[in-house]
């Protein structure tokens, strides 16, 4: 209902960023399905497939914070459409490698574009709408995850339905050229906010805004535990989805139709559990949300990974699994935007959010490593628990910034 408060150009705004974020998504989460067949067809190891997943991410930590310092540079929507062209390029460009090394490299140059559209468009959305609505609004952005999730097990099931494995991975990474005509509606529609204008102006006239003033002395605080926020988060997520459809098929022995099936489950849940967790940040405030999420999505790793369940309790599971461990994140966006001033938001946003993301995408490649000595399951569930209590902890020192007025930040 709080749609119906919003204006045509926030409206656009959302739906960009909306769609830049699905297909982010559909283009990171479409290789986790591929692992197995990657594995066999290249003789490929749990390790090295790990490496893959974390090479991308940790390029992907660097590109957001550096599409974060150009957003406030050259204006938020100029850079959303670079990443946009970036990340979609190098996923139809994955669809012609023939090794591990080849797919390294072209993953890893997607994660540039991948980590920076994010960063721009959570930046863009908390400035464009009303403080009331932000939580709501970059957490419905922020749903757009589960949405390209869902595409990509969809487009899974139904080309490896339709071609032989050898064929069908390719044509799952040509599928990612396609968002790129975003770019079109982007230029028509998207315009940066008023904040944004007025804090260049500011920066123009008085000087500052250097990104490293987010290591001074009285911001270092808030961007060291925000930054330690943000490992805890990802580091449990990309733990448990990076490796979860291969758990499914290896150590629970499902189909690629029973393991599509289970994760459309966990999607859904994903989807649910951003926007209820979108509508609550900006109800219990930031912190509450945080921690109650990250108990709960501890708890449900758990038990998913560790606890001898039956298949048809994994199913049941999966949903509330889903809604915890996304969840989580819908919040992220506007408590990172709030919690630094105008003029160095997009930088500060965009570390925090990356830093997380580049020690966190250490998290995959550690499960397979870990995971040759160990139960894949056992592993997976360690290291996610791990990750939420360090969401707990780095909540306590951090503001509740919660309808927090970024035209008055300062």
């Amino acid at each position: 209902m709080w749609l119906r408060e919003t204006s045509q150009n926030e409206r656009k705004t959302l739906t960009a960023a909306f769609a830049g974020y699905g297909v982010d998504a559909f283009d990171y989460m479409i290789y986790t399905f591929l692992i197995p067949t990657l594995m066999a067809a290249w003789a490929m190891s749990k390790v090295e497939a790990g490496y893959i997943a974390t090479g991308a991410l940790i390029t992907s930590a660097i590109g957001g914070w550096a599409a974060g310092v150009l957003a406030d540079k050259y204006g938020r929507v100029r850079v959303l459409q670079w990443t946009v062209i970036w990340f979609t390029l190098f996923t139809f460009l994955s669809g012609f490698t023939n090794s591990f090394e080849q797919l390294f490299f072209t993953r890893a140059m997607q994660g540039f574009g991948f980590g920076g559209e994010w960063s721009v468009g959570a930046v863009l959305i908390a400035e464009m709408v009303q403080a009331k609505n932000r939580g709501k609004a970059v957490g419905l952005v922020q749903s757009s995850w589960a949405v390209g999730w869902g595409a990509a097990a969809i487009a899974f099931w139904a080309v490896y339905a339709m071609l032989p494995a050898e064929q069908a991975w390719r044509v799952l990474f040509w599928i990612g050229i396609l968002p790129a005509v975003l770019i079109f509606y982007i230029r028509r529609n998207i315009h940066d906010p008023e904040v944004f204008h007025v804090a260049r102006a500011k920066v123009k006239a008085e000087g500052g805004g250097n990104f490293l003033q987010i290591f001074s002395p009285h911001l270092l605080p808030t961007t060291i535990f925000a930054s330690l926020l943000s490992t805890g988060m990802m580091g449990a997520y990309y733990a448990v989805t990076t490796w979860l459809p291969t758990f499914l098929k290896v150590e629970r022995g499902l189909s690629v139709l029973g393991t599509s099936g289970y994760l459309l489950v966990l999607i859904v849940g994903s989807f649910v559990g951003y926007l209820t967790s979108a509508w609550l940040s900006d109800h219990l405030g930031r912190r509450r949300c945080f921690m109650l999420f990250a108990t709960c999505a501890g708890a449900l790793v758990y038990s998913y990974t560790l606890l001898p369940i039956t298949d048809t309790m994994m199913l049941f599971l999966g949903f509330p699994l889903g809604f915890f461990l996304s969840g989580i994140f819908s919040g992220m966006g506007a408590f990172l935007a709030e919690l630094f001033p105008n003029e160095l938001r997009g930088s500060g946003q965009g570390f925090c959010y990356n830093f997380g993301r580049a020690v966190g995408a250490t998290f995959p490649a550690l499960v397979g490593y870990l995971s040759t000595s160990m139960p894949l399951g056992e592993v997976i569930g360690m290291l996610a628990a791990g990750g939420y209590v360090l969401v707990i902890l780095a909540c306590l020192p951090l503001p509740e910034t919660r309808g927090r007025d970024l035209v008055l930040q300062n």
